[in-house]
C-alpha cells in the first residue's frame, strides 16, 4: 500500500491500485471525519472524495502508485 495525501484537505490515507478501474483506499476514523466531502453528505452513502481520487490518479500517472499484482500480502 502507498500513502497518499489529499491536496485539498491534507488527509493521509493508504491506497492500493489493483487495476485501472479498481482502487482500494483505507480511511481511518480521523481522516474520514476531517474530509469535507465525506462529512457533507447528509448522512447518506458516499463513494469517496473526488479531490483525493484526483490526487490518486495523478500519483498513478506520475508512477508514484503502481498496480498491485497481489503476489504478496498488503501492508
Amino acid at each position: 500500500m502507498d500513502s497518499i495525501t489529499c491536496r485539498t484537505c491534507g488527509n493521509r490515507v493508504q491506497v492500493v491500485k489493483f487495476s485501472p478501474a479498481h482502487t482500494s483506499v483505507q480511511w481511518n476514523a480521523a481522516t474520514a471525519k476531517n474530509c469535507a466531502e465525506l462529512a457533507d453528505n447528509g448522512g447518506g452513502p458516499v463513494r469517496g472524495c473526488a479531490a483525493l481520487r484526483a490526487g490518486i490518479e495523478s500519483a498513478v500517472t506520475a508512477g508514484v502508485v503502481g498496480l498491485s499484482t497481489r503476489d504478496r500480502d498488503l501492508l
